[in-house]
């Protein structure tokens, strides 16, 4: 591929409300990068915050330590493709490999990545964020990015590896696996706790959310019982109840609001732990309560070393994750099909991903259709 002669489409962030489909240059993959084809990128919730009133992450004024980018950039930190290009030094990967790639940035050189502890790098951040990410028909990332997929490993399942990392590394930081849990929030990280969780063989999962559809869906998930977010009296109690009084060990707020943070310490017995996933500017806690109880409340941001371990129970054990899928569009439906439909809250929608490659099956088969040589493209989605 000659990548400096090359145009592609790419989602570019401008500015709130102003994310432009455009053609751009197919990016050189530089030193210690490769260069990858999508196959999908989801729309997370992070990129709807940048959407509608963003920047938040995004840098603007300065450059992002990790990337050297500012915007305007590309969107999109969710994906996963197919190597077409290596840039110099790059050996633990080769050309057609398939691979999912963990958007993080990380130096390798603070005490925090030194301590193998790299989503708490003081320079992390993500490619499609703080740098040019995967909403694009091309994307040029870190080679230490991309883990090589097996070839029972379908891009659809690791187009989801990125919130399933979010959902695996909360789990983690809850510690021992406890018997009784509960997720507040039914987004695709939520769902996705739950059916890790079940994974894990956490004996019961309470599943809270106000929308009966995404409730439904974290049932098939392996919630073991569901509760509407908006009872009367207090999912909180409701799930005391359920318990026998007591609580449960660990619960997950995953929404990002003060009220959903005191539905988990309602619902999470004495000495239990409240993982904090959502994203809330400020909240309010009864720390006398708080102490009383011994509760913990840990933070839980991104993730580490989660990759290896999906890959695997995917291969190995057959977890299915793509359950949580319930779009996918075409790169020019972004704004109005994508990042509209979800900020209209439309609870159908649970996780839509972004196929780049839409738009070349399209002018393909036009042109063959009117009886014109077109050059083939790689299309990753056909060897999943």
């Amino acid at each position: 591929m000659s990548a400096d002669t090359r145009r592609m489409q790419a989602a570019v962030w401008y500015g709130a409300r102003d994310v432009r489909i455009a053609e751009v240059d197919v990016p050189a993959p530089g030193h210690g990068e490769v260069l990858i084809e999508v196959a999908y990128c989801g729309i997370c919730g992070s990129d709807l915050h940048e959407y509608a009133d963003g920047p938040h992450a995004i840098p603007v004024a300065e450059p992002h330590p990790g990337s050297g980018a500012t915007a305007p950039l590309v969107l999109g930190h969710e994906f996963c493709g197919t190597v077409v290009a290596l840039g110099a030094s790059v050996t633990h990967l080769t050309v057609g490999d398939r691979v999912a790639v963990e958007p993080n940035y990380r130096c390798g050189e603070c005490a925090r990545c030194r301590a193998g502890e790299y989503n708490i790098c003081r320079h992390f951040g993500f490619a499609g964020l703080m740098g040019n990410g995967g909403m694009a028909e091309y994307a040029a990332i870190p080679a230490y990015m991309a883990h090589r997929l097996p070839e029972n490993v379908s891009l659809e399942q690791a187009a989801l590896f990125e919130p399933a990392s979010v959902a695996l590394h909360a789990l983690q930081r809850a510690g021992a696996t406890p018997e009784t849990v509960t997720v507040v929030g039914l987004g695709p990280v939520g769902l996705l706790t739950v059916r890790l969780a079940r994974e894990r063989d956490v004996r019961r999962i309470v599943a809270v959310d106000v929308a009966p559809a995404r409730l439904e869906l974290a049932a098939g998930l392996g919630a073991t019982d569901l509760i509407d977010a908006g009872l009367e009296g207090g999912a909180g109690e409701r799930i005391r109840e359920l318990t026998g009084g007591e609580g449960v060990d660990v619960a997950f707020e995953v929404v990002g609001s003060e009220s959903a943070l005191r539905t988990c310490l309602a619902a999470t017995r004495r000495g239990g732990r409240v993982v904090l996933v959502g994203l809330a500017p400020e909240v309010s806690l009864d720390t006398f309560a708080l102490v009383n109880n011994e509760q913990s409340i840990v933070a839980s941001v991104g993730y580490r070393d989660t990759y290896p371990e999906l890959i695997r129970l995917v291969a190995q054990r057959g977890l299915d994750l793509t359950p949580v899928i319930t779009s996918t569009i075409a790169l020019e439906g972004l704004v109005a099909q994508g990042f509209e439909t979800l900020m209209r809250g439309a609870g159908d929608q649970v996780k839509i991903l972004v196929d780049p490659a839409a738009r070349r099956d399209r002018l393909v088969s036009c042109a063959a259709s009117a009886g014109t040589a077109t050059p083939a493209t790689s299309d990753s989605r056909r060897r999943c």
